[in-house]
């Protein structure tokens, strides 16, 4: 395969890729691009030779700089995230910690986290951006999930789905350790 069989094939693959996780339609993307649908479905189909201006204007519309979609090497299948990468970004004032486990990018993104909450501690969260969902499950004690204004009681080995776009907070107002593991996917 040539270089510039390659870069159409980078292309394609990420275009549809983004434009799939942005949840567009080829219509949208055009009109959000100002490109023809005819000029997207060749880019897609890895036909064609857009000009430097049409592809400045794709990645302006998906949010992405130019060079992410002439990116010929795909991101690895695996991405491994080992104990020393893992990061705490919250510490509580009795001991708890929210750990930062690992994370994708660029959006749609997906974040792992472990949370150890001791008793009384309370972590509240500003909204994320719209879209923002968010799921936990309690390893061990009693979590009260607060998702805007409404708060409900998860036991040891409850899950529970919610939106992140509104003010929520994770507490513990148990007698005992709260141990979590939470994903949010930031769209």
């Amino acid at each position: 395969m040539s270089d510039q069989e390659a870069i159409g094939e980078a292309v394609a693959r990420t275009v549809r890729a983004l434009r799939a996780g942005h949840g567009w339609s080829l219509d949208e993307l055009a009109g959000r691009a100002g490109v023809s649908k005819g000029v997207l479905v060749g880019l897609e189909q890895g036909r064609g030779n857009p000009n430097l201006g049409t592809l400045i204007r794709i990645s302006d519309a998906l949010g992405v700089p130019l060079t992410r979609l002439v990116q010929v090497e795909e991101q690895p299948p695996v991405r491994l995230f080992p104990p020393e990468r893992h990061v705490v970004l919250w510490e509580g004032t009795f001991g708890g910690t929210g750990t930062l486990l690992g994370g994708s990018d660029p959006r749609p993104s997906l974040e792992l986290w472990r949370w150890e909450l001791r008793p009384g501690e309370v972590r509240e969260s500003d909204p994320h951006v719209p879209g923002t969902k968010e799921i936990v499950y309690v390893e061990e004690g009693v979590l009260t999930l607060s998702v805007d204004g409404r708060n409900d009681l998860l036991e040891t080995g409850t899950a529970a789905v919610f939106v992140g776009d509104r003010p929520h907070a994770y507490g513990n107002a148990g007698r005992h350790d709260l141990r979590f593991i939470l994903a949010v996917l930031d769209l």
